[in-house]
């Protein structure tokens, strides 16, 4: 008699597992966004996603700074080692029909036919695709700017994973994650977010990052975003996507781990320059404090945040590397004093060349 049991409908795969740790270790904040690209993943890996379709269609919705692009580039950077490895679409550039052209390239005949190339050719799809990973990440970045044109030609990669180029050539895009970002209902989110009237910036500001925001309003935030979509978007376009994810605003524990991931970001930067060139510091509480006052700001996300680094932290940094202040193998403090308007600098250490500490 065959034995009996339970299984675990939550439980993932190895592969999977490890894509959606790397994507927590990248990604701040955006639980839902990340398991709806990992479930996507899985059915893939396993061959039982859709035939004849993309593998995945995603809507990221939410303001600006909260993550969705960066969400894409992470993908890319765990599956293929490459966050450059997205064919990112700037809608901005396709507010008319014509401009489809730089898309698809021009039709034989026409006027610069031979000097137009496609951007979304098969070539461009692939050109990303290792021996263990063939997969495209398309982003088509802002798209409540793009055309209807735009939008007409989506319905057919969208629903059959098949674009027509100008030429009548044919690009398969059943092997392509296909995102789409935007900023719709930003405003609508803002508006459930705002305190009541009377209240101070500042005070709007500590209310808005002392921590994330509760599930009533985190429901709001995304209904609100969801039905702008469907206000701007077709039926039929709508109907093609996979998910639509509304991205949270940032709170402050999410700030500070970001504050801890780019702040690694610039070390590492700094390590890959040449041995004589290549120097330690770290950033007290104090100091990481003071970023996340400079660098919140509720319009702006974690973009503003990444300003205040690269104004306090990055710029004096190449400063002292031009002006030979520090040198190879030193190991800075970076501090935040009291009134002061910036930061303090001072080296602690030496280290012998290639990472290894003196003793």
């Amino acid at each position: 008699m065959a034995s009996v049991a339970m299984l675990d409908p939550k439980r993932r795969g190895n592969e999977a597992e490890k894509l959606h740790t790397r994507l927590g270790q990248l990604v701040v904040g955006q639980e839902e966004a990340i398991r709806e690209i990992v479930d996507i993943y899985q059915l893939y890996r396993t061959g039982l996603n859709a035939p004849g379709r993309p593998i995945g269609n995603f809507l990221f919705l939410g303001p600006t700074g909260c993550g969705k692009t960066r969400l894409v580039e992470a993908t890319a950077e765990c599956l293929v080692n490459d966050p450059k490895a997205v064919i990112k679409i700037d809608c901005a550039e396709f507010q008319h029909s014509h401009e489809i052209a730089k898309l698809i390239g021009s039709p034989p005949g026409y006027l610069g036919h031979r000097e137009t190339h496609a951007l979304l050719s098969q070539e461009a799809i692939n050109r990303f695709h290792t021996d263990a990973v063939k997969i495209s990440f398309v982003l088509f970045d802002e798209i409540e700017k793009a055309s209807d044109s735009l939008w007409n030609l989506l319905l057919g990669i969208l629903d059959k994973a098949v674009l027509t180029l100008g030429d009548n050539r044919k690009v398969d895009f059943s092997c392509a994650m296909i995102f789409m970002t935007g900023n719709l209902g930003s405003a609508e989110m803002n508006s459930v977010l705002q305190p009541r009237m009377g209240f101070e910036a500042a005070g709007l500001r500590r209310e808005m990052t002392a921590g994330a925001v509760d599930e009533g309003t985190s429901s709001k935030m995304t209904r609100s975003a969801t039905e702008a979509a469907r206000r701007k978007f077709t039926p039929e376009f709508i109907n093609r996507l996979d998910k639509i994810v509304v991205f949270q605003p940032l709170g402050s524990d999410e700030l500070r781990r970001i504050v801890d991931i780019e702040l690694q970001a610039v070390q590492d930067r700094i390590m890959k320059q040449a041995a004589d060139r290549s120097f330690e510091f770290t950033v007290t509480d104090a100091g990481k404090e003071f970023l996340l006052e400079e660098g919140t700001d509720i319009r702006y996300g974690a973009r503003h945040l990444k300003r205040a680094i690269d104004r306090l932290i990055v710029q004096p940094l190449a400063t002292f590397i031009a002006s030979e202040q520090v040198r190879g193998g030193d190991v800075l403090s970076v501090n935040h004093q009291p009134q002061s308007p910036g930061m303090t600098f001072v080296r602690v250490g030496e280290r012998l060349m290639y990472g290894v500490k003196a003793a």
